[in-house]
């Protein structure tokens, strides 16, 4: 093409650069409307992480509600989420640091409201008759014992009278597991809530349950409305005129129900998911505009819709929008607003007039503006895997105006492997995955057996297959790339975070189609991960792999540190030395054994960083020491300097 430069895939000069994506770009999430004022949070790298409330007043001035030095995140399951609600301007919140539930009035600076103690906050809801809030508690106040979860309420302070139960706690359920998504009815007379139970985790199977509420705030009658053991039931939500929708898989998709008259029936039968796994509190795929019409969206072959669903008739109204990925859908008279992204914007914060059907950006995550001419379109494929089924990915090929590469050569594929491993990725434009192809890499994003957004068969297809099924459909992905002459098939590498980490380093151990693997805070031990790992996820496995220690055997088979023999290509790690989930001794001990084994290794352990890389300077750090790290494996030269990696053994 004229005007373009040849050069080596790899060695392409990318605008996207490290500094671009860190500075420029702020995480969003939590939308909540109070009255005609919105909210949301804002996680900052370049403040370290910290999540920061912001409030949009209707005339669109924003302004940062949370002060030096709060930082409003819950730990409650340790990945959080529901972190804070709002009533007619009041705030509250949990703080990081020490977990406590603030409370933050208008012109006023934040006060606690619950006593110093190793007990967390989620999902608060403001109960409006009874002047407190219902929420679910965490207590880890007994050392050496699993943490106590119960739906609580706490007692606000009435300015104008003062009451001895301020900031107390009323247990109003206890007895199971795990509780989520409170949440009272029109006339506050009646609450849903969600409850689980080891082994499960609330995508195998969750109960929905209804209790009246006594005139002293304490909990009367309660019954079980829909679930099991083998039914996830996913956001509960009363509707203006009382009855109680929710999301249920029972058909083998997570699609709409009603319970109203003691009767439970479907809304919109679809083969596409209106739910989401639920690792973080609060989030939400529909809302009521009003009795008579929901807003909703669903995921249908891996992508996201937006439609409108009419209450009476069941009718669903696709809205037509350029966005792939949507959530935190809330709604209000005439207007909805939500979280979504698309292939060539990142994640907004939108709002839709429901009379026009035109969408307005209220707030963006990055305000950078790349040229189209270095961002790759991801093409939706599938591809054949093992048993004779099918599977999904994302695939990206590389994309620089500036340049070509040389005649006959085809480019490095970099897999990617998602966390989870119960996720998804979508195709919304990530800068993360812009930087590899904007440099020659071709990038292939893989939704493998036991991801969400494909109906709870596809889900399911990882129950007792974790480390074969997700490896399978990653290497045949990549097989599948290399048959369509699209990549070189000497320079495969894949990497992942978490359980895409476990997924990067099986493939790396007991496959031999991969060249190079970066592992992020990756489990290398299923065993002690097992043993180690924190109240939510503590019986994942057993579904994953099955039960500890009937199963051992299992738990040793696949667990790449046993079988580093195996290994024979060069991996560089990363780690968060505060994680709680995939605790830093799983990384250290795959990086001391691969360096006395001799193979090229490098590991870098971050002070302060928990899981998943929240800090501007090591989200940078990261993505240039593994850029740094493919250069030396598949001997190509960076067009800009980034700092070395010190890599044993090369």
């Amino acid at each position: 093409m004229a005007g373009t430069k040849i050069a080596p895939y790899g060695a392409w000069k990318s605008p996207i650069t490290s500094d671009l994506i860190v500075a420029g770009t702020v995480g969003l999430s939590e939308i909540t409307l109070d009255g005609e004022d919105l909210y949301w949070i804002e996680s900052r790298p370049t403040e370290g992480g910290r999540q920061v409330l912001v409030k949009r007043m209707p005339d669109g001035r924003k302004t940062d509600m949370t002060p030096l030095p709060f930082n409003v995140r819950t730990r409650v399951h340790e990945y959080g989420g529901g972190a804070y609600v709002v009533a007619k301007g009041n705030i509250y919140f949990s703080n990081f640091s020490d977990q406590r539930l603030y409370e933050q009035r208008p012109g006023e600076a934040p006060h606690p409201l619950t006593p110093a103690a190793d007990i967390r906050y989620a999902d608060a809801i403001f109960d409006l008759q009874r002047n407190r809030l219902i929420c679910v508690r965490e207590d880890h106040t007994v050392e050496g014992r699993e943490a106590v979860n119960t739906l609580v309420a706490v007692g606000l302070q009435n300015p104008l009278q003062p009451t001895p139960e301020a900031g107390t706690d009323q247990v109003l359920v206890s007895g199971n597991d795990f509780y989520s998504s409170p949440r009272l009815n029109p006339d506050g007379n009646l609450i849903a809530w969600l409850s689980w139970n080891h082994p499960n985790m609330p995508w195998d199977g969750t109960e929905l349950w209804m209790g009246e509420i006594n005139p002293d705030g304490s909990l009367g009658p309660k019954h079980r409305i829909a679930g099991g053991a083998d039914e996830s039931i996913f956001q509960p939500e009363w509707s203006p005129d009382g009855s109680l929708y929710f999301v249920s898989d029972r058909t083998g998709w997570w699609n709409l129900y009603r319970w109203r008259d003691d009767r439970i029936e479907q809304m919109c039968e679809m083969p596409a998911e209106f739910g989401l796994p639920h690792w973080l509190f609060r989030f939400s795929t529909y809302a009521f505009e009003s009795a008579d019409r929901i807003i909703c969206t669903f995921n249908k072959d891996g992508n996201w819709r937006l439609a409108m669903l009419d209450t009476s008739t069941k009718r669903l109204d696709p809205v037509d929008t350029p966005f792939t990925e949507i959530r935190y859908v809330r709604a209000a008279r005439g207007k909805a607003v939500f979280w979504a992204g698309s292939p060539v914007e990142g994640s907004s914060i939108i709002q839709l007039d429901l009379a026009t059907r035109r969408v307005e950006v209220l707030e963006r995550s990055s305000h950078i503006k790349i040229d189209p001419g270095y961002l790759s379109i991801p093409q939706t494929i599938e591809f054949p895997t093992e048993n004779g089924l099918a599977a999904y990915a994302f695939y990206y090929p590389p994309k620089n105006r500036d340049f070509t590469a040389p005649s006959g050569e085809k480019p490095p594929l970099l897999v990617k492997s998602h966390g989870g491993p119960t996720a998804a990725t979508t195709a919304i434009l990530n800068l993360g995955i812009q930087y590899w192809t904007s440099r020659g890499f071709a990038v292939l994003d893989v939704n493998y057996g036991g991801s969400t957004g494909y109906g709870r068969a596809y889900r399911q297809r990882l129950n007792g297959q974790w480390g074969i099924v997700d490896v399978d459909d990653c290497v045949n992905g990549a097989r599948d790339l290399v048959a369509r002459g699209e990549v070189d098939e000497q320079r495969l590498a894949i990497d992942g975070g978490s359980a895409g980490g476990y997924t990067t380093l099986c493939a790396l151990t007991f496959r031999t189609i991969f060249k190079a693997g970066a592992s992020y805070y990756g489990i290398s031990d299923l065993k002690v991960m097992d043993e180690d790992t924190h109240k939510f996820e503590s019986r994942y496995s057993h579904s994953l792999l099955g039960s500890f220690p009937a199963k051992e055997e299992i738990y040793h088979d696949r667990s790449p540190i046993h079988f580093i023999d195996r290994l024979s290509c060069p991996i560089i790690l990363f780690q968060g030395l505060e994680d709680e989930i995939v605790l830093p001794n799983q990384s250290e001990m795959m990086f001391e054994t691969l360096r006395r084994k001799g193979l090229p290794v490098a590991y870098l352990p971050f002070e302060g960083e928990q899981h998943g890389f929240r800090r501007a300077e090591n989200i940078k750090r990261a993505l240039d020491a593994e850029l740094y790290f493919f250069s030396k494996v598949f001997g190509f030269e960076l067009a800009d300097p980034v700092e070395p990696v010190k890599i044993e053994n090369l």
